[in-house]
């Protein structure tokens, strides 16, 4: 059996974890910006479309509900690669919730007609998709923990137990808490003992990973990638957490599961212990 409670003990490693969490900064955050996105959201929030925590705002500026770190992430992948994202104009938190400012894409969710491009069109798009995610993966890591793009908490509302979690001082540790804290020796289940030692071994530092590739974050025009979008769950992670992550596709996705493999580079194994991970430890 457990010597702790899973949920106890993923408490207990989260709260020791924010006590070393680096915090994300705002992004150009004056009392004018402040003012002025706050006012507009007022005016214009009644009227405005909106989206998966997005209002968008007349022009080609839209305000996302979400955090610094991801802010701060859509600053760091424009800065050091040439995938394209949004542009953050500033980021600020305010009575408790965080705005981030930044530039609305011109582009369609590659949900929307995915089914009816030709193979000719679909294959552009993946080999556009594979350069963007080498070049994300060719990222230095500074240290070997699993962070937020800063060093800080991470989020994931996917994993079973709180939302926003860890960091962690290794990719070992991370396993741990996805685990609830079970060790091998505290089961008889060989699947689990499988699991366990493959998460216990020896691993390559973490790559920057964005975590949720789904067609609905993936803008295009045409045969063209113009936007990735949805950062929120992004960070330094295991190499194998783009893959898995992008094979749980949600019920309005389905069919994008049989194009990961065309742009990311198959992983059975890592896939096998996800499977196994999420059938004992939580549903995802």
């Amino acid at each position: 059996m457990p010597t702790m409670d899973p949920t106890d003990f993923r408490n207990k490693q989260n709260s020791l974890a924010k006590a070393h969490a680096r915090e994300s900064n705002p992004i150009n955050d004056t009392p004018l910006r402040r003012f002025l996105v706050l006012a507009a959201l007022k005016i214009w929030k009644t009227f405005s479309r909106q989206r998966g925590g997005v209002t968008f705002l007349p022009g080609r500026i839209c305000v996302k509900y979400s955090s610094l770190a991801e802010a701060s992430t859509l600053q760091f992948i424009s800065q050091h690669t040439s995938i394209p994202v949004p542009r953050v104009y500033c980021s600020f938190t305010h009575k408790d919730q965080t705005y981030i400012v930044m530039q609305k894409i011109h582009g369609e969710m590659l949900a929307h007609g995915w089914l009816s491009r030709t193979a000719e069109s679909k294959s552009k798009i993946h080999s556009q998709l594979r350069e963007m995610v080498a070049e994300m993966r060719k990222l230095p890591p500074i240290t070997c923990r699993v962070s937020n793009v800063d060093g800080g908490i991470l989020y994931d509302g996917r994993i079973d137990g709180p939302m926003n979690f860890g960091p962690f001082e290794n990719i070992q540790k991370f396993h741990q808490y996805l685990r609830g804290g079970l060790d091998a020796h505290e089961t008889n289940l060989d699947d689990v003992k499988e699991l366990i030692a493959w998460h216990d071994g020896t691993w390559n530092m973490p790559v920057f990973t964005h975590g949720d590739l789904s067609s609905l974050n993936i803008l295009a025009r045409g045969d063209k990638v113009v936007g990735i979008v949805d950062w929120e769950t992004s960070g330094w992670y295991p190499d194998y957490w783009e893959y898995t992550t992008a094979k749980q596709t949600n019920p309005f996705n389905l069919f994008w599961k049989d194009e990961i493999d065309s742009f990311l580079e198959p992983l059975p194994k890592a896939q096998a212990m996800e499977e196994i991970r999420q059938r004992y430890f939580g549903d995802y």
